[in-house]
């Protein structure tokens, strides 16, 4: 839940007969994933046709939610901004962009991991009334406490949203796994439940040597 870029799914091998459920807020990345899912050919297709230019990324960042275009071209504008922008924040160009075609290359594999995978675009609230159950584990990586404004998403995950989540956490029959920032709002809305302090690192690029941050593991099981 709270997917984004995916990094947990696609490094989880796939369990057969083991239903995974992908959920994110943003419906330009759960547009992304089911295209890539169900017509990879079609977004390569589409992606073929776009030049990486600063004037190119300029105007699709600017028409990120105009009407009028499909699925895939949708899709594939939204993956170019995400590539050649800095730090994948779809906000600059980056100086020197990543290369598409190093992505493209996975594409096949990336299709596959999706197969199974049922590709949701719900509340997190809608979503665990739906999943909920005493096999479900629910892993969640909401936006973190006061750095909301950072997210790219359609709605602007507040202060009432990270209790509203506590709540619906509280009282469901599964297991989760939450990851939040080390913060005092944090540590003391969950106290009653098992929190991990960790130390995690954080690069923007292959070449940074990035930076080191504090985060929390919080459990409802030992």
């Amino acid at each position: 839940m709270f997917g984004g870029a995916g990094w947990v799914m696609f490094r989880k091998d796939k369990v057969p007969g083991q239903m995974e459920v992908f959920n994110d807020a943003d419906s330009n990345l759960i547009n992304l994933y089911r295209c890539i899912k169900y017509h990879p050919e079609a977004f390569q297709k589409e992606l073929d046709y776009i030049l990486s230019a600063r004037e190119i990324f300029e105007d699709y960042r600017e028409q990120v939610n105009i009407r009028g275009l499909t699925d895939i071209q949708r899709a594939a504008r939204y993956f170019y901004l995400i590539k050649v922008s800095f730090g994948c924040k779809k906000m600059n160009y980056a100086t020197r962009p990543k290369r598409l075609d190093r992505t493209l290359a996975r594409l096949e594999e990336i299709t596959e991991r999706l197969s199974d995978v049922v590709i949701e675009n719900r509340d997190f609230e809608s979503l665990i009334k739906l999943y909920d159950s005493p096999g479900t584990l629910f892993y969640l990586d909401p936006p973190y406490h006061k750095t909301e404004r950072y997210y790219d998403n359609e709605k602007v995950f507040d202060e009432t949203d990270h209790r509203r989540l506590k709540e619906c956490l509280d009282n469901i029959k599964g297991k989760f796994v939450l990851s939040y920032n080390d913060d005092e709002f944090i540590r003391e809305l969950y106290k009653d439940y098992c929190v991990e302090g960790v130390t995690r690192s954080c690069t923007l690029s292959a070449n940074s040597t990035g930076y080191r941050f504090k985060e929390l593991i919080i459990r409802n099981f030992e």
